[in-house]
């Protein structure tokens, strides 16, 4: 119940900021809606695809669009208030990004897929919504530039395997792993500790 709990916590502050970037993209509201939607949900639907895991979370469970939609049309009525609630949604974009990568874990973890396939899994929960929000915006995405993102998702699944492998029992193996990754995620803002990056100016001619 406490991961349920962050999880529909999670998809809606992400449908929240999905329709703020959409919002500055001049979207009309079924725009609003659908990249709200997407970004909600597009991780663990993209992960369910890529497994061969069926049914999809958001047909299994259709009122997770209805929810998605309706806190996109809520953030188009109140746009001028969210912008004072920035480090809120900080904050909850770290909740979704741990709580994303834990449960994509999980079901790879239950399809006895091996290590490799199960990080991934949870990196693609957590990471795949805001890049197809991103590439829909218009914008890089977020896990291709310099910002601790990718990054925190697979310590997360990591310690979150590790957790498994030394038999910890359920909540802690759940809890300490997202702790130490939102840990890691606000140090990474605080601080702004970024990824090297590769800067290439040359023509070929």
């Amino acid at each position: 119940m406490l991961l349920l709990t962050f999880y529909l916590i999670a998809i809606t502050a992400e449908a929240m900021t999905a329709a703020l970037a959409a919002g500055r993209r001049d979207m009309d509201w079924v725009g609003v809606c659908v990249i709200a939607c997407i970004t909600a949900l597009g991780g663990g639907s993209v992960r369910d695809v890529l497994l061969g895991h069926y049914p999809l979370t958001w047909v299994k469970h259709p009122e997770y669009l209805w929810m998605t939609a309706g806190a996109a049309i809520f953030t188009a009525l109140t746009a001028r208030m969210m912008r004072h609630l920035h480090k809120l949604f900080l904050a909850l974009d770290a909740l979704g990004l741990v709580t994303f990568t834990v449960i994509g874990c999980q079901i790879a973890i239950e399809m006895e897929l091996p290590v490799t396939i199960i990080l991934l899994s949870g990196m693609i929960t957590g990471c795949a919504g805001g890049v197809l929000r991103d590439i829909l915006c218009n914008d890089i995405p977020l896990l291709f530039r310099k910002e601790m993102y990718a990054s925190v998702s697979m310590v997360t699944g990591g310690l979150y395997m590790l957790a498994i492998h030394f038999e910890l029992n359920e909540l802690a193996s759940m809890l300490v792993p997202m702790g130490v990754g939102l840990l890691f995620r606000f140090l990474a803002l605080r601080f702004n500790w970024q990824m090297p990056q590769f800067v290439y100016r040359d023509d070929w001619k």
